[in-house]
């Protein structure tokens, strides 16, 4: 057990190294793959082959390539928060009382449902989230209980998205 765990954690590493020119294999064929499912993600790999005119096993052998070199990371379905009874979306700059204590407050972010995003940035804020919650009340309680109580934060700057305009991938 313990030699497929150092297996494994052999290939992991392996595959976050990969290469530009690993990178560079990436051809047109690919990017139309990434395209039609970034479009419909539910979309059958033989419809796919049918619209690229390839086999559905080129497809699945392009999937399997993109996914050992790490550019496809699982998959995932989009929600409409709002029809989930979640109607305030925000996002919350972060300042750090230091940036090297960043990992720990972010795997306490992590701890937060309602904490949907987060990134480390330059600029003004160390950390930039996004929260979901279901009202401004519920928005205070997870900014005062939660957020604010982490130790490292040294304040907070909230931000209420009145509408999200679109959020789309990169097109490629």
């Amino acid at each position: 057990m313990k030699k497929n765990k150092i297996k494994r954690t052999f290939t992991e590493q392996a595959l976050k190294r990969t290469t530009m020119s690993e990178i560079s294999e990436i051809d047109k064929l690919d990017k139309q793959i990434l395209a039609l499912l970034i479009a419909d993600g539910k979309t059958p790999y033989t419809d796919i082959a049918k619209q690229l005119f390839v086999s559905s096993g080129t497809i699945h052998v392009r999937m399997k390539k993109m996914e050992q070199l790490g550019i496809v990371k699982g998959s995932s379905i989009q929600i409409d928060y709002q029809k989930m009874g979640y109607d305030i979306m925000a996002f919350l700059g972060i300042y750090l009382d230091k940036s090297s204590l960043y990992d720990e407050v972010a795997e306490q972010l992590k701890q937060i449902p309602e904490v949907v995003e987060a990134n480390y940035t330059t600029g003004l804020y160390s950390i930039f989230v996004k929260i979901v919650c279901k009202d401004t009340n519920h928005l205070r309680l997870v900014l005062h209980d939660k957020i604010q109580k982490i130790s490292g934060i040294q304040r907070t700057e909230t931000f209420i998205s009145l509408e999200q305009s679109f959020s789309r991938p990169v097109v490629f």
